[in-house]
């Protein structure tokens, strides 16, 4: 459970700042993280419009939201 928010964004960030990846190794870790996904059998969608209406309604409200603050 994390405690202290803050202290892990600036973790996060910091971590960022020193991790630069060169193309070769990010396209590396996205195809890792693609044949994960398909292990997992959550890739590719079997129906990819499966969930788009809460979707949207999602988005309408923190559209709406940002707008007011």
């Amino acid at each position: 459970m994390i405690k202290n928010i803050k202290l892990l964004e600036r973790f996060e960030m910091e971590l960022m700042k020193r991790e630069r990846f060169s193309y070769k190794e990010a396209l590396e870790i996205y195809e890792a993280l693609w044949r994960e996904a398909k292990a997992l059998k959550i890739f590719p969608l079997k129906d990819q419009m499966d969930g788009i209406d809460v979707k949207i309604k999602i988005a309408g409200i923190l559209n709406s939201c940002s707008k007011t603050f």
